[in-house]
Parts: structure tokens; sequence; C-alpha cells
């Protein structure tokens, strides 16, 4: 199943993961050079005879046997230089303070989805998303990296970001998108039966349309205005949905799953694991089980009409 974000490693799309491609380039072309070398004197020795008459105690052959010995000594000495000075030169760019005001955003790891929060001086401009990061192009972002569990690494190819979250541990990372688009997620720590649908998608956009964006997420969810959003979000507040979700301006505020506030918003459901359309939300609210077995969500069992409504409610949450 395909779905939008790119996930590639030599795809850089900021300056951090481009001096990380640039050290892989590096590496590689080392290590080719020195793999043909290598296999260059194998094959020298391996066909090279021995003349009759060739003293095996000729100091002239001693002589050349050591200028070898010492020159393939000389070559993994700059080898390694080679491969220390890059990787100075990239944990030092890695580690230094981001140019500019920087974004700041909390990632909370969960099993198995990811919490986002944008916080502010002022409490009431904080934000909350679900596994989607939205960052302005151009702009400096710093990660801050919490986990609710148990391990998981948060990994994002194309933008050069890959940092443990560990319990009881706040960790931090720095990154910019240098170019607008999806870029695709994992967690790269094996976090239980389900770590393998646990993705993100990071949207990277124009200033502009980021703070449009940020904007929308401050504020509460729409009353519901046609009949069956508003019989749905009475579903929604008597079923067992509000002891795990939270939609701000009702009184469903359970933080122990994702935050459905601007739900109808969002690219994918389940972290990552199917695309947000009414038909995956249906199937995903009976029966999340089959989709992901083991996920702390239970099935709901709703009657047709009253899962037809939430449905409903559920869009409208933009």
């Amino acid at each position: 199943m395909q779905f939008p974000g790119a996930h590639a490693v030599h795809d850089p799309a900021g300056p951090q993961a481009a001096m990380l491609d640039g050290l892989g380039n590096l590496l590689y072309g080392v290590a080719t050079v020195v793999f043909v070398l290598v296999v260059g004197a194998l094959l020298a020795a391996a066909l090279r005879r021995r003349r009759p008459d060739e003293d095996p105690e000729d100091p002239a052959r001693e002589r050349r046997i050591t200028l070898v010995v010492a020159g393939a000594v000389g070559a993994t000495v700059a080898v390694l230089l080679i491969a220390l000075v890059g990787s100075y030169a990239a944990g030092r760019e890695l580690a230094a303070r981001p140019a500019g005001e920087a974004l700041q955003i909390r990632v909370t790891g969960y099993q198995w989805w990811w919490a986002v929060e944008y916080r502010d001086s002022v409490p009431q401009n904080w934000a909350t998303a679900a596994n989607e990061i939205h960052v302005p192009v151009g702009r400096p972002v710093v990660l801050e990296l919490r986990s609710n569990d148990v391990i998981h690494s948060l990994w994002l190819p194309n933008l050069g970001v890959k940092r443990d979250l560990i319990p009881g541990e706040a960790t931090s990372i720095r990154f910019q998108a240098d170019s607008a688009g999806v870029y695709r997620g994992e967690c790269a720590e094996f976090c239980g039966h389900q770590h393998a649908k646990m993705a993100l998608l990071v949207v990277a956009e124009p200033p502009d349309r980021f703070a449009a964006w940020l904007a929308r997420q401050r504020d509460t969810a729409r009353t519901p205005v046609d009949s069956a959003a508003r019989r749905g979000q009475e579903v929604f507040l008597t079923s067992t949905c509000v002891m795990c979700h939270a939609v701000q301006g009702t009184p469903a505020g359970s933080r122990f799953g994702p935050d459905l506030t601007h739900l109808a918003g969002r690219r994918t459901i389940a972290a990552g694991t199917q695309p947000n359309t009414r038909g995956n939300q249906a199937g995903w609210i009976m029966d999340p089980q089959r989709i992901k077995p083991g996920v702390r969500m239970p099935p709901n069992a709703l009657a047709p009409n009253d899962l037809q409504a939430l449905l409903a409610y559920l869009e409208s949450l933009e």
C-alpha cells in the first residue's frame, strides 16, 4: 500500500540531511577505493610467480616488501583520518545551535503512535496533533523527544533525524526542511508487536501556510451544523470513545489515545497504517484489532446508524 511521503536517506531535504548524505558518499567512495586496491593486491599476489633464480633473502626484495607494508600502513592511517575528519565535521554541524529562532515541538512516543505538541509561552496557544508534524520551510526546528512507555526511535530519513526516545529522559534533535513536501518517518527501534506500523508524516510547507495550519490547530472543534454530525457527536460523547480520546471544545478530554480535534485534516489514521478515508475509519472503529493486532484500541460494536452518524461527526473535525 502506498502512502504520501518520500522515504529515502539519499534524497536530503535539509542541511542536516545533506551533511549526512555527503558524509555517507565520502565513506562509500573511500570504501570503494580501498576495496579495489585490496582486490587488486590479492590478484597480483595470486598471479605472481617466483622466478627460479630469485633469492628469498635478497636485500632489495626485503626493501620492496618493507616499502609495500609501510605504504599500506600509511594508506590505512589516511583512510582513518579522512573518516575521522568527515565524521567530526558532520557531528559538529549537527550539534551546532540553529541560526535564528527555532520552532519547538514536543514529540512523545506511545505504543504505537506519536503525540505532537506545539508549545508556547501562552498556554492558550498550545496545539496538539498526532502522527503528523507540520513545519515551515527554511526555519530551524528543535524536536523534544520523550517516550511514554518503552524505547522508541524517531527516524526521518529525508531530514537527517534519528534519535532514541528513552522513558523518563528527554532528548532533543534539530533539523530544517529546505524543500516543501511530505516526508515519511518511522520508529526505528523495535517497540512491540506493532512496531512496523508506527509511522508518521512530516509536512513541510511555506511559512504562511504553516502559520494558517497552526492557527487552525489552536482552535477548538467546530460545532456540528447538520443533524447527522450532531447525532455523531452524541454517539462519540456517550460511547467508550471519550475514555481514550480528546476533542477540544467538548467534554472529551482523555489523553490515552490521539487527540481527534482536527482528525479530518490528517492524511492517515492508525499512525500511517491506512489513508484517512471514511471507509477506513469505519473499519478501524469497528475492529481495529483486525487492522493492527495488539493495538490498545478495543473494538466498538456500534449500530449501523450510530456508526454512520459518528463518521459524519469525525469528518467534520477539520
